[in-house]
């Protein structure tokens, strides 16, 4: 019989599995650095990374602004794409350790691919591959916004580049993700046309938002 193995040993496994996502998120967040910089200057992109580090919210954020949207459009966009955190931290709760203070420091290790990782088959959740998982995402994320914004002048223009195609690029990642999950398909072609019926319409930002009631189908039993 396979002895379970012990929290270090757990650490090191979710550390090990972060390094990857480590090295995508700086190279994701030197895309999110050059491109947002010209929108919200040298300061706000790298704060934005440190205090949110939410790629999906981050990116569609500035999305927004980039096509024209007011800030309240791109706040709410942000939060719309971060509104998943929610059932996944409810779902990561029963893992965490101690105060409520602590249990909400490590939260903040609750991302996409470390709670991917830490997710077990038979339900719950290993604390230490999540905590392992994140700990090489952060600053990988951070220091490539910063990389991104102070040297994405020399890199030049984001569209010659084909930073330009990282927005997209990103979210069809996200999306082909989920279409195993029951409605996914259904609830995609719905929103894609609503977003598709509202551009010309509205705003920039809006029609995003709108389309997003499509998840909505997935309250159907």
């Amino acid at each position: 019989m396979t002895a379970t193995p012990g929290a270090p040993e757990r650490f090191r496994s979710g550390l090990r599995a972060g390094l990857g996502f480590g090295a995508a998120a700086f190279v994701v967040g030197i895309s999110f650095g050059v491109v947002a910089e010209p929108v919200m200057g040298s300061v706000a992109p790298i704060v934005m990374s440190a205090v949110v580090f939410a790629g999906a919210s981050q990116f569609g954020a500035t999305a927004v602004l980039i096509s024209g949207g007011d800030a309240a459009t791109a706040i709410a966009t942000g939060a719309m794409l971060n509104a998943r955190f929610l059932p996944m931290g409810v779902a990561a709760a029963s893992a965490l350790r101690g105060s409520r203070l602590r249990r909400a420091m490590e939260g903040q290790a609750v991302v996409d691919a470390s709670w991917a990782l830490a997710a077990r088959g038979e339900g719950g959740f290993d604390r230490e591959v999540l905590l392992g998982g994140t700990l090489p995402q952060y600053p990988g994320w951070v220091l490539g916004t910063a990389v991104g914004v102070l040297f994405g002048g020399a890199l030049g223009d984001p569209e010659t580049l084909g930073l330009d195609a990282i927005f997209p690029a990103f979210f069809v990642g996200l999306l082909v993700a989920e279409l195993s999950r029951p409605h996914a398909v259904a609830a995609v072609l719905i929103g894609g046309a609503i977003a598709l019926a509202l551009t010309p319409l509205l705003p920039p930002g809006l029609p995003v938002l709108l389309a997003s009631t499509a998840a909505l189908i997935g309250l159907r039993r």
